[in-house]
């Protein structure tokens, strides 16, 4: 029998017992549609908030969801990005999905996983999504395709500017306006003021605290002078300046979030609107978080604790605290259960309602197992203990920090749970395929634009990219006519596209000449005018960053070419080089003719 299965079915009956003493806060007739608005921060850890202890921030807007709402405790995330955004939108286990990295292909949410967007636009919602997707950027992969009316930001796993940078909208490439996570925001108010009269969905997935480390004068300054109360258990690895860029960072989230506050007040939505705040994962550098061992990228209580605080007027209990464990998976069958949406999964869920906790039911004993995963790393979290990807087991109650591992201890605990984690590996990461066989889409025919990165594609030769990290990189050093870029790609339909190339050139190397290729066609195109930008970034980065610098890229109208339905190679080659090297490449855009 599948385990989650009986757990969701054991919880049901505790759910039927619970009723006869909970009050049914979130009841609001049959037919009632709230508006739902999910923001998800971007590497802020728990400890990020002066709601959980911090005293080296301020955060008065995000602790007035939890203070005037419900906060969960325990609350578990994946230790990276595109994992636990893919379970926020499916209630299911990450690698069920297919989503096993966060570029280069391995972020994409499978096609045949359903999104709660997808669930909420057919029950009647508009829906819409603000920021940061990484969950794929080839339509259908794109929020587009997954249930989303509306999209305004980017599909990479990071952007490597936050100060009007080059961004999409409903697959266009466009150019944001302003500090983003502002951006964002303001797009976000946009979509309550145009729909206030109907149900709406709104998901918010911020761009920050990711590097690059940039925030706006007003926050920055503020941090700049002030001293760290609080440090990270260890402080000597602590960087105090990326702390203090993280933490403005996030003091301007919550302004943000008071700036959607207001608006859902001037417009009298509030009592019909549910504020959910959120973090991806745990923090993306050594500073205070309660404590707790580990940070992003790791399975410890450290990197996979969020916050999660939940607001609804007049309908949550102001104050409510949960003490019982929860995860990412248990956010899809909660909004729906929240929005009153009667529906039959088409994939069974691993994650379960947690409206009976919201509406103030309790249990005593607690037997759910959560289970975390990175990179073949898993640890399993139930009500009381951890045990961690060296199955060394830790009593969360008595050593939070998991300073003392108790495996002699507590010699039948460890069992059932090292159990539990190898039958959790076998039956769920098992769906992880060796070697990915999915191509990237083109030309969807319900869909005008195919965006083509330089982050999905290969390079040959001396071509090499701006950065190891691939999500906000381009690929230069492009010296060669034996030098090309490529992407395995699917043509979903036989047509004519218009391409669009995103490049620079210094004036010494106009004149390069190109080949864009595809099975039996190809288009042709020459570098005739000089576009050589600096790159930029590090003017506005207030810590050093990890990730590649950006420039401000030429577009080229390069032409049209017939692109026949079926699988191959889309190749971009150099053909003549006059000059020292072909171009910094970007991106092709394609679209439909």
């Amino acid at each position: 029998m599948n385990y989650q299965l009986l757990l969701s079915g054991l919880f049901s009956l505790f759910v039927l017992a619970a009723c006869d003493t909970a009050q049914d806060e979130t009841t609001n007739g049959e037919d009632s549609r709230p508006n739902i608005i999910l923001i998800v921060a971007d590497d802020q850890g728990w400890g990020d908030l002066s709601f959980n202890g911090n005293t080296n921030l301020s955060t008065p807007n995000i602790d007035r969801l939890g203070s005037e709402g419900v906060s969960f405790e325990h609350f578990y995330v994946c230790p990276v990005c595109s994992p636990t955004r893919a379970e926020i939108l499916t209630g299911r286990y990450h690698a069920r999905g297919g989503v096993y990295e966060t570029s280069e292909g391995g972020e994409r949410l499978d096609l045949d996983e359903v999104t709660v967007a997808k669930y909420l636009k057919q029950a009647g919602y508009q829906t819409a999504a603000y920021g940061k997707w990484h969950n794929g950027m080839q339509y259908p992969y794109h929020p587009n395709g997954r249930g989303f009316d509306e999209f305004y930001g980017f599909c990479s796993g990071h952007w490597g500017n936050y100060f009007s940078p080059m961004l999409e909208h409903n697959g266009a490439i466009v150019k944001g306006e302003g500090f983003l996570p502002d951006d964002l925001t303001n797009k976000a108010m946009g979509f309550i003021e145009t729909f206030a009269d109907d149900p709406f969905f709104i998901y918010l997935p911020y761009n920050t605290p990711h590097g690059p480390m940039q925030v706006t004068d007003e926050f920055w300054n503020k941090q700049d002078t002030a001293s760290l109360k609080l440090r990270h258990r260890d402080p000597s690895i602590e960087d105090t300046i990326f702390t203090k860029a993280a933490l403005a960072m996030c003091e301007n989230i919550d302004w943000n979030v008071g700036r959607l506050h207001e608006k859902l007040e001037q417009l009298n939505l509030l009592e019909n609107t549910i504020i959910i705040y959120m973090t991806d994962n745990g923090p993306n550098g050594w500073r205070w978080n309660g404590g707790m061992k580990g940070r992003k990228g790791h399975v410890d209580e450290g990197g996979i604790r969020s916050p999660l605080l939940m607001y609804w007027k007049d309908h949550f209990t102001p104050g409510r605290n949960v003490s019982h464990i929860a995860s990412a998976i248990d956010l899809l069958p909660t909004l729906l259960d929240l929005g009153n949406v009667d529906f039959e999964p088409e994939n069974p869920l691993d994650g379960i309602s947690l409206v009976p906790l919201i509406n103030g039911a309790q249990r005593e004993s607690w037997d759910r197992l959560i289970y975390s995963h990175w990179n073949k790393r898993v640890s399993v979290r139930s009500q009381q203990y951890l045990l961690d990807q060296h199955n060394n087991l830790f009593d969360m109650i008595n050593d939070p920090g998991q300073d003392e591992a108790v495996n002699e201890e507590q010699p039948d605990v460890l069992a059932t749970m090292v159990a539990s984690k190898n039958k959790w590996e076998a039956e769920v990461l098992s769906e992880i395929p060796e070697k990915d066989l999915r191509t990237f889409p083109v030309g969807h025919p319900d869909y005008l634009y195919t965006q083509i990165p330089a982050r999905d594609g290969i390079g040959t030769g001396n071509v090499e990219r701006s950065n190891i990290w691939p999500n906000c990189s381009f690929y230069t050093n492009w010296t060669s006519t034996e030098d090309s870029i490529y992407w395995d790609v699917e043509v979903l339909a036989t047509g004519d596209y218009a391409i669009d190339l995103y490049y620079t050139c210094p004036a010494d190397d106009v004149g390069s000449r190109f080949e864009i290729s595809f099975l039996n066609n190809s288009l042709k195109g020459v570098i005739n005018e000089a576009h050589d930008p600096p790159l930029t970034g590090m003017e506005n980065d207030r810590s050093p960053r990890h990730n590649s610098y950006v420039k401000d890229w030429m577009v080229k109208e390069v032409g049209n070419i017939t692109l026949e339905k079926g699988t191959g190679r889309l190749v971009i080659k150099a053909t003549e080089i006059p000059g020292n090297q072909a171009m910094d490449f970007r991106l092709m855009m394609l679209r439909r003719v």
